[in-house]
């Protein structure tokens, strides 16, 4: 077997056994605080505990990648993360169980997840060939899709029958394999540049970001569309409870579609092994959200909902998997931790900005409007694309 492929076999195993155990903590913790308090306050604070932290950190988690050994900081990363679910977890085990306690770590998760995420964008490239990146990249994204499909009725048994202290401890069981399973990995550490400040190369990476004709471009649309996409990801439930029933089928279906849509997605993209026209892929991902968006907001059958919602998951991994290889393929080695830091903050802040507008407007129009809004705009930005 061809070295760079040993590397990608444990890569990919270290990165998918590591995403299951935090997969189905999240969910644990997520139906944990729903089913405890009850209170939409609480849950509020969840998300913030789990998104601030981790953008707050990607600032300088970018400049990290470029400047220390990427494999270290997915190592450490990873263990941070599981000593402070284990400190967690042994807690609620002597009954000591705190809620703020549970805000408290789930903000140390997202520190730890934070500094993670650019270093594995950025080792990619050093470990697998340019022309093997789609081919690799669709293979993760339909890995990812299957665990995401599993982990929440992994999450949900593990809670309703042993509780939420063994539930936690999948995670440090799973990060613990996934850490030794990634020191198998020989990469290189990034070439060094010396003592340079690190405010100076956190600007220099923002600066190259945005200066970088074809980046920029693609920051640009990926800004765009996460924002157009965050009436689907957020307010598609409460539209099925209004328009369709509240039977709690009804919302598990509508994920596990969008599920089954990515996994169906992602083999394609595997099979397809690589993109000539890639700016193509993104604009045709884009129409073909816009179009299942717009005719979400106009089925009135619950099943030709859920067949719409499975279409429109499946543009999802081509669209990550053709701007993730372009990045990769575009940004000297020496910047893509940084470059990956910026698309991490964008990705993560411009959702919960969506939800601020469109949240509020649920509430005094119809969503069906919001989703063929939305949709609507979003098959304007793909033939925008192609221009």
């Amino acid at each position: 077997m061809k070295e760079w492929k040993k590397k990608c076999i444990l890569f990919l195993v270290s990165q998918n056994i590591s995403l299951f155990g935090s997969s189905v903590v999240g969910y644990a913790i997520t139906w944990y605080i729903t089913l405890k308090t009850s209170s939409g306050m609480w849950m509020t604070a969840s998300i913030l505990c789990s998104l601030l932290p981790q953008l707050f950190i990607s600032l300088f988690a970018g400049v990290w990648a470029d400047r220390y050994h990427r494999k270290m900081l997915i190592m450490v990363s990873d263990g941070f993360i599981a000593a402070s679910t284990l400190g967690l977890a042994l807690m609620f085990l002597v009954g000591k169980d705190s809620m703020w306690m549970l805000m408290l770590v789930s903000a140390v998760r997202s520190v730890g997840a934070g500094v993670q995420t650019p270093a594995v964008g950025a080792i990619v490239p050093q470990i697998i060939p340019q022309e093997k990146l789609t081919r690799i990249n669709g293979i993760n994204q339909t890995c990812n899709s299957v665990l995401m499909m599993i982990s929440p009725a992994v999450g949900g048994v593990l809670l309703g029958s042993v509780g939420i202290a063994w539930a936690m401890l999948v995670d440090v069981i799973t990060a613990a394999l996934a850490i030794c399973v990634m020191a198998f990995l020989k990469v290189e550490k990034p070439v060094s540049k010396g003592q340079i400040s690190m405010w100076k190369e956190l600007k220099e990476g923002i600066q190259y970001t945005t200066g970088h004709a074809i980046v920029s471009r693609i920051l640009i649309f990926y800004g765009i569309a996460f924002f157009l996409i965050t009436p689907a990801a957020f307010l598609t439930p409460l539209m099925i409870e209004r328009t369709f029933g509240s039977e709690v089928w009804r919302l598990s279906a509508n994920e596990i579609v969008w599920t089954v849509g990515s996994l169906l997605g992602g083999i394609f993209v595997a099979w397809k092994g690589n993109f000539k026209d890639k700016w193509r892929v993104m604009a045709v991902s884009y129409i073909g959200f816009g179009i299942t968006f717009l005719l979400l907001g106009l089925t009135p059958y619950f099943w030709m909902y859920l067949a719409v919602m499975m279409i429109s998951g499946a543009f999802m991994p081509a669209l990550a998997t053709a701007s993730t290889v372009m990045l990769q393929e575009e940004v000297e080695a020496g910047k893509l931790g940084r470059v990956f830091s910026v698309f991490q903050i964008i990705s993560g802040s411009v959702m919960p900005l969506g939800m601020l507008i469109f949240g509020p407007m649920a509430d005094r129009v119809p969503i069906q409007w919001i989703m063929v809004g939305s949709g609507a705009l979003l098959a304007a930005a793909g033939k925008m694309i192609r221009r």
